[in-house]
């Protein structure tokens, strides 16, 4: 005798599985992802925009407040919920205590300006051999990297005079230098290594963005924040 097969049941498919099989919708760790990149390309703005303006006029508070982006940090890392933004906060404290003693003693000497913005690179080293802190220390090394490509445009096509220039004298009589300056931007050597470089920090940085984990995203919102940042100099210049 030969037996049949018993007949299927099809079960429907459960919520969950449907959005599985189909086209699922912004999930959780892509929205951290986006807010980590928005967050670092924040805080590489914040030294430009707001700490140097103030370590002109104090720069032994803006150290000291490194104390507490520190305290704020470790404080925000202890709870699971604020982990992530505590360990952005860790790397952005050596970001702000390298730009306070730079700005504040050191900022009419171009050439110790990439030292001195490389002073917590033997901590975050140390840290990410650890495998501690990523976020933070990829996010540090991310803006030291943007900070190192756009020093050496600097270099390249010999705007270091004018840098030393605009940190002696006053700001009222910095239009001369800054349109001078942008004379030398404007020639084909300078622009073509403008969009050379520019390339170099997109490339590197939409790439580390393909990556799932959070500390590539806090690295790809330092390097492409920078470009942000430097063509509102440029455009700033333009404008003088």
């Amino acid at each position: 005798m030969i037996s049949t097969p018993s007949p299927v049941t099809s079960q429907p498919l459960a919520p969950s599985d449907c959005s599985s099989a189909g086209q699922t919708p912004l999930s959780g760790q892509t929205l951290k992802n986006w807010l980590t990149f928005l967050a670092a390309g924040f805080l590489v703005s914040v030294p430009v925009f707001i700490e140097a303006p103030l370590v002109r006029f104090c720069p032994e508070i803006s150290v000291v407040m490194t104390a507490g982006w520190l305290w704020l940090a470790f404080y925000l890392m202890k709870r699971p919920k604020t982990h992530l933004w505590g360990d952005l906060l860790f790397g952005f404290s050596w970001s702000w205590l390298a730009g306070a003693s730079y700005w504040g003693w050191f900022r009419w000497e171009p050439l110790i300006h990439l030292p001195v913005e490389s002073i917590g690179v033997p901590v975050a080293l140390w840290c990410l051999w650890r495998r501690w802190g990523q976020v933070g220390n990829f996010f540090y090394i991310g803006s030291l990297l943007g900070t190192a490509i756009t020093d050496a445009y600097f270099y390249i096509t010999g705007l270091i005079p004018h840098w030393r220039q605009l940190m002696q004298v006053d700001p009222s009589l910095a239009t001369p230098i800054f349109q001078s300056a942008l004379e030398q931007v404007q020639t084909p050597w300078g622009m073509s290594w403008a969009v050379v470089l520019a390339n170099c920090l997109l490339g590197i940085g939409l790439w580390a963005i393909q990556k799932s984990d959070y500390h590539w995203w806090a690295l790809g919102g330092a390097l492409l924040s920078t470009i942000l940042v430097d063509s509102l100099f440029w455009f700033a210049a333009c404008l003088a």
